[in-house]
């Protein structure tokens, strides 16, 4: 019975020895795994602060002044002013669609009980 005994545990040890050495790995690819998603993380963050660069250095008002006169004849582009802009009270919105007639041939907007 002790040599039963003594092969369980044994087995069991090695088991548990296997699971670990599994774990630990396992634990390891996990690690150089994020270590690379971390580093292509700053490589973006660092392309992202080029593109903003670039683009706060291609939308320099003088840069586009220079671009709308020279332009100017294709384009049209004018100066914005508060005179361009209206009341929402002077646009024409369509008027919605009327309700289909009920049943007996009513008007359903009409009031009027019939008997």
């Amino acid at each position: 019975m002790r040599s039963v005994t003594y092969l369980a545990v044994t087995l069991l040890v090695m088991g548990l020895a296997f699971w670990a050495y599994r774990e630990n790995y396992r634990t390891q690819a996990a690690i150089s795994e994020m270590g690379q998603v971390q580093r292509e993380i700053a490589v973006l963050r660092e392309d992202l602060g080029v593109l903003r660069a670039e683009w706060a250095y291609l939308n320099r008002p003088e840069r586009l002044r220079e671009l709308v006169d020279l332009n100017f004849e294709r384009l049209q582009l004018v100066p914005v002013d508060s005179g361009q802009f209206v009341d929402l009270g002077h646009v024409d919105y369509p008027k919605p669609p009327a309700p289909p007639p009920t049943q007996d041939g009513q008007d359903p907007t009409s009031s009027e009980e019939q008997p």
